[in-house]
């Protein structure tokens, strides 16, 4: 039986990050991936440069485009906007270079990787053991779940699923030069492309990733609304196109993130931002969380629970709160976000980019504000 203190399983940003912190401290470390590496992973690529300062590495060798410019285009209200910055509001990257770099740095600092070994069961009494496919056991102090939106590890060690799961599709698209040219300038959402929720157009080094996420419940034709875009944006001709469905949790578990020596981190504890549905920030930032309780606790086993409960609290948790409530503004209450961005639109999407940039939080009296500009809007009307 192969011991450590700590399995990660799973190898995407949170499981990376959370590695190349405890191996940097010393603590044995293995990261547990059921895909032989490096796999492709389902997502638009877009990795914003405030997931860019969580990492504990430089991921510029494996950016393809750097966009130091973006816009926001809600089509039905017939506003566009344009932010800049003098540092890339989002880097283009391709998933599979991304998280195998990652895990290269973490690896470099000490941890293991076992490619190629799908976990099938889990004991948690005392030391926790890992059942692999392969019939290996492996053995640990703390199991760090980092295996995604669906998350296997959650489901075995008994936590509940009431996240708000939302469907997303994704197209890897190849076209003409000219085509390209006009669409590779810039990143650009489009609020509303899709019902409860918006399309985009990251170019990559190549080709463009092209997708739609809808927040809506009940059943959304995303490939219709796929298509549809596809004509608002021009494109005239189809090379290639390969089709990536997926699954984005905008809502963290409601019965906790750690227990028995087991802590969730990024999508399979729902940490996804609730307002742009980009999972990678916070999935390095949870990584990194989650890390330092394990570090902290050490000493006291017995209050790991609460070191990183406390942690979260402490920075993610009231954001996630707070996004979901700017989210319900944005996608669900459009008769005030149409007014809303008439009047602010250049300002929200400023705060909005230094959200990205990492500038700044959400702010924590954006509901104090909206309630004062509900009060104008019922007022005036």
């Amino acid at each position: 039986m192969k011991k450590f203190d700590v399995i990660v399983v799973g190898s995407g940003p949170a499981g990376s990050v959370a590695a190349y912190h405890l191996a940097q401290n010393g603590i044995s470390t293995a990261v547990v991936e059921r895909e032989k590496l490096p796999r492709y992973k389902t997502c638009g690529g877009g990795v914003t440069y405030r997931a860019r300062k969580l990492f504990p590495v430089d991921i510029s060798p494996i950016v393809e485009k750097e966009f130091y410019a973006s816009d926001l285009v809600f089509p039905i209200e017939q506003l566009h906007f344009k932010v800049k910055r003098n540092r890339p509001i989002i880097s283009m990257v391709m998933r599979d270079s991304l998280d195998h770099f990652l895990l290269k740095a973490a690896e470099a600092q000490g941890a293991i990787v076992l490619d190629e070994t799908e976990v099938k069961a889990i004991d948690c009494n005392g030391k926790i053991t890992l059942h692999t496919a392969t019939d290996e056991a492996l053995e640990a102090r703390y199991v760090i779940a980092a295996d995604g939106a669906l998350s296997p590890v959650a489901k075995m060690c008994g936590w509940k699923d009431e996240r708000h799961l939302i469907p997303a599709l994704e197209y890897e698209l190849t076209v003409p030069e000219h085509d390209f040219e006009k669409l590779s300038q810039t990143v650009r959402f489009d609020i509303d492309a899709i019902p409860y929720g918006y399309a985009w157009n990251f170019p990559k080094k190549k080709h463009l990733s092209i997708g739609v996420a809808s927040a809506k419940r009940g059943k959304v034709n995303l490939h219709e609304y796929y298509r549809k875009y596809l004509t608002t944006l021009g494109v005239t001709e189809i090379i290639h196109e390969e089709k990536h469905g997926y699954q984005i949790p905008l809502s963290p578990r409601k019965d906790g993130f750690s227990k028995s020596g087991v802590l969730l981190t990024g999508d399979a504890a729902g940490f996804a931002d609730p307002v742009t549905a980009e999972g990678i920030s916070n999935s390095a930032l949870s990584g990194r969380i989650a890390a330092e309780a394990i570090i902290a606790s050490l000493p006291y086993p017995h209050k790991l629970d609460e070191l990183y409960s406390n942690k979260l609290k402490e920075s993610l948790l009231p954001q996630l709160k707070l996004g979901r409530f700017l989210a319900d503004i944005f996608y669900d209450k459009t008769w005030i976000r149409k007014p809303l961005f008439h009047r602010y639109g250049q300002p929200l999407c400023e705060a909005l980019t230094d959200v990205f940039m990492g500038e700044r939080d959400y702010p924590h009296d954006a509901m104090k504000r909206a309630g004062k500009y509900l009060k104008e809007l019922v007022v005036a009307g």
